[in-house]
């Protein structure tokens, strides 16, 4: 057994007033106190100083466009998926509650390139907005239904996958990217995608229910293609070789450096784990615990810190032990 507690589960450009910008830094102050240094009195005190320049910090600017087609729009001052959504939806005269998920260079419905909590420098940000609803009827006839979830981090859980062969692959109005809103009439908005795969995996087999759907806006190039995601090494990797804006839930975003090839490696394979064990697919979630682990010296150690961050996954012991294990693969070169 391990140790741990193991718990249960208005626009970014304006000025502000009189103050002038320059390069993306205040410039008020920036001249400082005009500073003597030849002709002053004798016995006068010496000048203070003067102040040091101001730091300089970039403007990290994103153009953005709604998926289906729209102008280009530019963003900043975000540091939260929550708060990038608001600023897109600012940006196009839309609600934040419209917007469903994210691709990063493309508009298609393309979950290798989804956003998660690493933004490229240079990436451009396609939203995918609120389409058509749909109720499709499900009977369960095998253990698993053959759906990988995940969620866009403000409250709606998609399809990230559809297994080939599966109960709901053979049901081929249900697509990939579509979002799930209900179960038997049972909203399921604001819930997290790990909960979501639970409630599916629970119910009964034998007996049909209903899922309401929500797939996302399409283009016209895009109507009646039903695409599915094939696994794939890019998968979750953004922004290789350059440098990222991280996005965090709690604290403020921070530009770094592309993960390493361990990190990478490390990353990938915990997301399988997350998908053979949860039925979701999180490249973020998969990124954090990585990182949580990389420096811990055993296991037991590993499942303490994991359960001080995230702690209302209620992870059981087999799987903190698999993750452990692929870290250590990952770091030894194994994999």
């Amino acid at each position: 057994m391990l140790r741990g507690s193991r718990r249960k589960c208005k626009n970014s450009g304006k000025l502000e007033g009189s103050r002038l910008m320059e390069n993306g830094v205040d410039s008020e102050n920036q001249a400082g106190a005009t500073v003597e240094t030849k002709g002053q009195a004798a016995g006068a005190e010496p000048s203070s100083p003067a102040p040091p320049a101001p730091r300089i910090r970039p403007r990290l600017i994103f153009h953005t466009q709604l998926a289906h087609g729209s102008p280009t729009g530019r963003i900043e001052g975000f540091t939260n998926v929550k708060e990038l959504y608001a600023k897109i939806a600012e940006v196009f005269g839309i609600s934040p509650r419209e917007i469903l998920f994210c691709t990063l260079n493309t508009h298609k419905v393309d979950m290798q390139k989804l956003l998660g909590g690493q933004i490229g420098l240079e990436d451009f940000i396609f939203a995918h907005v609120k389409g058509q609803m749909k109720e499709v009827e499900v009977t369960k006839s095998e253990d698993a239904l053959g759906l990988t979830i995940t969620d866009n981090g403000t409250g709606y859980a998609f399809i990230k996958r559809i297994k080939e062969g599966s109960t709901i692959d053979r049901i081929k109005t249900v697509c990939v990217g579509d979002h799930i809103e209900g179960i038997n009439n049972q909203t399921i908005v604001g819930c997290r995608h790990y909960e979501v795969a639970k409630m599916l995996k629970d119910l009964p087999k034998g007996q049909p229910f209903v899922l309401a759907l929500v797939e996302p806006r399409k283009a016209f190039d895009m109507i009646a293609q039903r695409t599915k995601c094939v696994k794939s090494t890019a998968e979750g990797k953004v922004g290789s070789g350059r440098e990222t804006l991280r996005l965090r839930s709690k604290g403020s975003a921070t530009v770094e450096g592309a993960p390493t090839e361990f990190e990478e490696r490390a990353t990938k394979k915990v997301d399988d784990l997350l998908e053979s064990y949860m039925g979701i697919r999180d490249v973020e979630l998969a990124a954090t615990m990585v990182e949580t682990g990389k420096d811990k010296k055993n296991p037991d150690e590993f499942a303490e810190a994991l359960d001080l961050v995230l702690g209302d996954f209620a992870f059981p012991d087999e799987f903190v032990f698999d993750v452990w294990g692929a870290i250590g693969d990952a770091k030894n070169g194994r994999i």
